[in-house]
């Protein structure tokens, strides 16, 4: 059973970075999608961005040039560095993870989620 848990979200002005940080444990698979989603109040779950295990990465066009997401397989844990914030940026932030290396940042085809770390940014 694969666990996520995240930690490092808070409450920046806007033009702030945050890291995020999401422990993982019980994914023994050699291919695997990790990635980050975001929901704002009222709003659909939307990705953030994703690591393949080959080291491939995908962001949305949101966060494209501000955010860095990598992984560091020697503690197990995957990051979401996050600089120039919005406000747009505010919302829980979520990792999570699945099984099969060839995803897209598609809620639907995550299994595995952290239960989310909270980021505001205040202009």
């Amino acid at each position: 059973q694969v666990q996520l848990v995240e930690s490092g979200g808070g409450s920046v002005q806007a033009g702030g970075s945050l890291r995020l940080s999401c422990v993982v444990s019980g994914l023994v698979d050699s291919t695997y999608t990790m990635a980050w989603f975001r929901q704002a109040p009222g709003k659909e779950r939307e990705g953030v961005a994703l690591r393949r295990n080959y080291g491939y990465t995908v962001y949305s066009d949101s966060v494209l040039g501000r955010f860095t997401i990598s992984q560091d397989n020697a503690k197990n844990t995957l990051y979401l560095q996050m600089n120039s914030l919005k406000p747009e940026d505010t919302g829980m932030y979520y990792c999570a993870a699945a099984r099969k290396a060839w995803l897209l940042l598609n809620v639907k085809d995550y299994d595995s989620w952290g239960q989310g770390t909270q980021v505001t940014v205040s202009s």
